[in-house]
């Protein structure tokens, strides 16, 4: 058994307000960090909900989804979770990943450029053939 980890390429390109390329935050982590590519700071009341940019495009190997999920530190601390809790990203998918966000706490939250603000973890996902019986 080997110690390397599995991977896949996913191609990315980087729009103009992208902050950084999406990276993992240690050898062993699932997900990697998605961080906010907005120009000013974006501010979610308690109870709204926000499109985050991220400023990224991809092309997911074939056979993939990319799964959105929150990140614990701000749910925990501010209430900030992803809206469906976990959004998926389709293989076929070329647009800017986008983040939405919803505040579940008491104050105001503020989405500063370069904020990680969700993880994205890459899946294989089958397809079903549907049998009528």
């Amino acid at each position: 058994m080997s110690d390397k980890p599995v991977t896949a390429t996913v191609r990315v390109f980087r729009l103009p307000h992208a902050p950084d390329l999406p990276a993992y935050g240690t050898p062993g982590a699932a997900g990697f960090d998605l961080r906010a590519a907005v120009d000013a700071p974006m501010m979610i009341r308690p109870g709204e909900r926000k499109l985050v940019p991220t400023g990224l495009v991809v092309a997911l190997p074939r056979g993939t989804e990319l799964q959105i999920r929150a990140r614990s530190g701000l749910a925990f601390k501010n209430g900030i979770t992803v809206v469906q809790g976990v959004g998926t990203i389709d293989e076929d998918y070329r647009g800017e990943v986008g983040i939405l966000l919803i505040n579940h706490g008491s104050e105001t939250f503020f989405v500063n450029r370069g904020d990680r603000i969700a993880q994205g973890v890459l899946a294989s996902c089958l397809r079903a053939e549907f049998v009528e019986v």
